[in-house]
């Protein structure tokens, strides 16, 4: 698999592969997250190739606190063949060189074969919850 950062073309190719992958929820417009992440480190977008075609993602991000690793994706046809790996490692060197001490990560509870994924790559379940609250303009200022 050929790892490299996403291009503006690659669009299509990857929203098709977070519906593939249950990754779009209607709280969250994916083209907005793709606007977002292309203006803070877009180097640590990454997608993966097979053949000319896109059949993995990641989101990577780092805040000078934390890593955090968002929209993994690989195609359902392309499971179990070491690629959600090979991105996870690109993301974590990248991390790495970044100065980034720990990664974060969040996974719907109702997602365990995503939950056993990351404990096999060395990931444990931590004693957090998350939370969270949407920011309008009302509520920035």
């Amino acid at each position: 698999m050929l790892i490299r950062p996403y291009r503006p073309a690659d669009e299509a190719e990857l929203l098709a592969l977070w519906q593939a992958c249950d990754l779009i929820r209607p709280q969250n417009d994916p083209r907005k997250d793709i606007t977002r992440k292309l203006r803070v480190n877009p180097e640590w977008f990454l997608v993966g190739e097979l053949e000319g075609r896109l059949v993995a993602g990641v989101m990577a991000g780092y805040e000078g606190h934390r890593g955090w690793i968002n929209y993994l994706a690989v195609s359902p046809t392309h499971r179990r063949a070491g690629l959600g790996r090979a991105l996870m490692a690109e993301a974590e060197r990248l991390l790495l060189v970044a100065g980034c001490p720990k990664i974060n990560l969040q996974v719907r509870p109702e997602n365990p074969g995503v939950i056993a994924f990351y404990l096999s790559i060395g990931f444990t379940v931590e004693g957090a919850i998350s939370l969270g609250r949407r920011l309008t303009k009302d509520k920035c200022g």
